[in-house]
């Protein structure tokens, strides 16, 4: 079976995750965009009885579009949101893929919100960067 980390930026706040998500989705709400300072937000559901939680949260609820609350886990040392529960999916996390800081973890196969996506948001490729590392 699988096992995967995510944890913040500082490491106090960890999740050990047995097994395969179950969604992995990419957001591009306002909301998202503004709890996360990105113009999108990724995240994997994974079933609450595969996920061990080590150290300790602050959170922030919020009522979704369709009416719902999501309740965000953050870290209180550095900040970094790294899971949060739904109420209308009771059995799952949600977790930030970026919090697993993995290039390998799976894609997403679900995009929401795409009428408030940034035009040039999935299309860096062709925007001329400059390029590091």
């Amino acid at each position: 079976m699988t096992t995967r980390i995510a944890s913040c930026s500082c490491g106090q706040l960890r999740l050990t995750c047995q097994g395969e998500p179950g969604r992995v989705s990419m957001c591009h709400c306002l909301e998202c965009q503004k709890r996360t300072g990105s113009v999108f937000a990724t995240q994997a559901r994974f079933s609450r009885d595969g996920v061990s939680i080590t150290g300790s949260t602050s959170t922030w609820a919020r009522q979704g579009d369709s009416g719902g609350t999501a309740t965000f886990h953050f870290c209180p040392t550095c900040g970094s949101t790294v899971y949060w529960e739904m109420d209308w999916a009771p059995d799952s996390l949600a977790i930030a893929v970026g919090a697993f800081a993995d290039p390998t973890f799976p894609p997403p196969t679900v995009m929401v919100y795409e009428d408030r996506m940034h035009p040039w948001a999935l299309s860096a490729e062709g925007l001329g960067m400059e390029r590091w590392g």
